[in-house]
């Protein structure tokens, strides 16, 4: 088993072609934001530069930006390690998410059509399937397709921007409790989809907030499950 946790062949290697830099940096986002490189896991820049097929030196410059970013921790005479967020990042983070969430809730209760409720149900038929085969990987990213969904709804663009800013870290942060909301989960999409057919906007509102609210204290209480 290599340091950096990734078994040969599961990840793919970069074409060379466009920006290097800029997609080093994205796939090791990826694999930090999906937990295939989880919290507190040294990232050896050799290891990962074989993994991606490319050399070096993009690897660590995409270190270096994810050390700016928060998402990689570089400890003198160490190295590189996937940073392990604490409950209150999580919390802060968490909390944010709830107040754009339930706004955009209520802008897509009052602007939307027939064609993005039915966007809406295809996603949450999707992510109960997902659940049904206990595919985590697939319902994670359904769960975020469906959230950026709502928020395209709302027809907000700076809602939008804010939002975008906290995806990749509410992916990370669902990733371990995926499992435990499960259903559940999708069963509060259900109710938000027909608040939001109703045009209903308070209860848009209530529903989105109640609903990240519970992934916020099902994160919290992860590890006492």
């Amino acid at each position: 088993m290599l340091s950096a946790g990734l078994p040969q062949g599961t990840v793919p290697k970069l074409e060379r072609p466009g920006p290097l830099r800029e997609r080093v940096y994205e796939a090791l986002l990826e694999l930090i934001t999906t937990r295939a490189l989880r919290p507190g896991q040294h990232l050896v820049e050799s290891e990962l530069a074989g993994h991606l097929g490319v050399s070096r030196q993009p690897v660590r410059e995409a270190l270096q930006r994810l050390n700016t970013e928060g998402w990689v921790d570089l400890r003198p005479a160490q190295g590189a390690f996937v940073h392990e967020p604490t409950e209150e990042e999580a919390d802060q983070l968490l909390s944010v998410r709830t107040l754009l969430e339930a706004e955009a809730a209520r802008l897509a209760a009052a602007h939307s059509g027939r064609p993005g409720i039915e966007a809406l149900e295809e996603l949450c038929a999707r992510g109960e399937q997902a659940v049904a085969d206990d595919d985590v990987d697939l319902a994670v990213a359904t769960n975020a397709a469906f959230h950026a969904k709502v928020m395209e709804l709302a027809g907000n663009v700076v809602l939008s921007e804010l939002a975008a800013q906290v995806d990749r870290r509410v992916r990370w942060y669902y990733t371990p409790v995926a499992r435990q909301r499960g259903t559940q989960s999708w069963t509060e999409h259900r109710e938000l989809i027909a608040a939001i057919a109703s045009r209903d906007e308070r209860r848009a509102t209530e529903v989105m907030r109640a609903h990240t609210e519970h992934t916020r204290q099902t994160y919290h209480l992860r590890e006492q499950s």
